[in-house]
C-alpha cells in the first residue's frame, strides 16, 4: 500500500486546529488504498497549537506525526523540515487554517496516479479583503513578468508533489528562498486545478506584511536577474548623462564663461546620484547578505523533536539541517 503524506505548518493555529485535523483525518476513508500520514511542523507557536496537536497524536499515533521545531523559522522552513520528514510516495501541502479544502486532494492524487509528478491548487479567486488581494495580484504579476514567465496567474501554496520532487527540494537546501516558485522552477510539467480560496473563518492570519516584504524580495533575488541589470542600465544612464552635462558646462565655459551660480541644479544632481547609489547598495547588500547566509552553512531549521509513536517520542530531539 502506498503512503500519502500531507504537510501542514502550523503557527498559532490554536482556534482552526479542532477542525482542521478531523478534516484531514477523514481523507483516510477518501482514500481507502492510501496509508494516510499528517506531519504536522509547529513552527514556534506560543499558544496551544503543540498541545491540541499532541493530544490528537496520542489519539492517532499511527497517522499523525508532530514536529516541534525550536523556535520559529518561518513558514517555508517549516514546509522544508516537514518534508524531510514525511515518509509518502506523493506529499501534498495544506496551509492550517482551512481556507483550502482538502478533498481537493483527492483529485491531486488521481492525476498523480496518471503519472502527473506535480498537481498545483491555483487560486482562482480568493475571499480576502480588498488591499489583501490587490497585494497578491501585483506580486504574481512582477514574477511572471520579471521572474518566472509561465508561473500561475494566482500563484499556488497548496499542492501535492511526487517523491520525486521531495527529494530534489531536500537535496538543494537552498536558504532565503520562495519554496513554491523552487517547485515550479524545477520544471516538472505541473496539472493546474483552479479553485477560489476561501476567507479565514477563526483565528488571526500572522502572515504580516513584513513576511510579505521578505517573501516578495527573496523571490525576485532567487530567481531573477532583474534587480541587477536594472541598477546596470541606471547606472549606465546616469554615468551618460553625466557626462553629457559635464561636457555641456565645460563647452559653456570655454566659450561664454559662467558666473558663479547654480546651486539649486548643483543640489538636485547632488541628491538624485547620491540617492541612486544608495538604492543601488542597498539591492546589492540583498543579494551580498543572502550570498553570506548561504556560506555560512548553518542549518535551514532545528527540529527539537518528532512525535510519532508513543515508542519513538522521546528519541528523535535536536534534529537539524544544513
Amino acid at each position: 500500500m502506498k503512503t500519502f503524506s500531507i504537510v501542514i505548518p502550523v503557527y498559532y493555529n490554536e482556534l482552526n486546529l479542532p477542525d482542521t485535523i478531523p478534516q484531514l483525518l477523514s481523507l483516510d476513508d477518501k482514500l481507502p488504498n492510501y496509508r494516510l500520514e499528517l506531519v504536522f511542523v509547529d513552527d514556534g507557536s506560543r499558544d496551544h497549537s503543540l498541545e491540541i496537536l499532541l493530544d490528537f497524536q496520542s489519539r492517532f499515533p499511527e497517522t499523525i506525526k508532530v514536529v516541534k521545531m525550536t523556535r520559529n523559522f518561518g513558514s517555508m522552513v517549516a514546509i522544508q523540515a516537514g518534508f524531510t520528514v514525511a515518509t509518502g510516495d506523493c506529499i501534498g501541502m495544506i496551509s492550517a487554517d482551512l481556507q483550502d479544502p482538502p478533498e481537493l486532494f483527492q483529485e491531486m492524487i488521481s492525476y498523480w496516479e496518471k503519472g502527473i509528478k506535480a498537481v498545483f491548487a491555483v487560486r482562482q479567486d480568493r475571499e480576502d479583503p480588498f488591499m489583501q488581494k490587490q497585494f497578491s495580484r501585483a506580486y504574481y504579476s512582477l514574477i511572471r513578468k520579471f521572474a518566472i514567465t509561465e508561473y500561475p496567474d494566482g500563484g499556488f501554496d497548496f499542492f501535492l508533489i511526487d517523491r520525486q520532487i521531495v527529494n530534489e527540494i531536500n537535496h538543494i537546501q537552498e536558504k532565503n528562498t520562495n519554496l513554491m516558485t523552487l517547485i515550479f522552477w524545477l520544471g516538472f510539467k505541473p496539472v493546474m486545478l483552479p479553485y477560489i480560496r476561501r476567507g479565514r473563518a477563526k483565528g488571526k492570519s500572522r502572515w504580516t506584511l513584513s513576511k510579505k516584504t521578505k517573501l516578495f524580495i527573496d523571490t525576485f533575488v532567487a530567481f531573477s536577474f532583474f534587480p541587477i541589470r536594472i541598477l546596470s542600465i541606471i547606472g549606465f544612464v546616469v554615468a551618460l548623462s553625466s557626462f553629457m552635462y559635464g561636457a555641456f558646462i565645460l563647452f559653456y565655459w570655454l566659450f561664454f564663461g559662467i558666473d558663479v551660480k547654480g546651486y539649486v541644479p548643483m543640489m538636485l544632481i547632488m541628491t538624485f546620484t547620491s540617492g541612486i547609489q544608495m538604492t543601488m547598495l542597498g539591492v546589492l547588500g540583498e543579494y551580498l547578505w543572502r550570498t553570506l547566509d548561504e556560506v555560512r552553512r548553518r542549518p535551514h531549521f532545528v527540529i527539537d523533536r518528532i512525535y510519532d509513536s508513543v515508542l519513538t517520542q522521546n528519541s528523535n530531539a535536536n534534529r537539524t539541517a544544513g
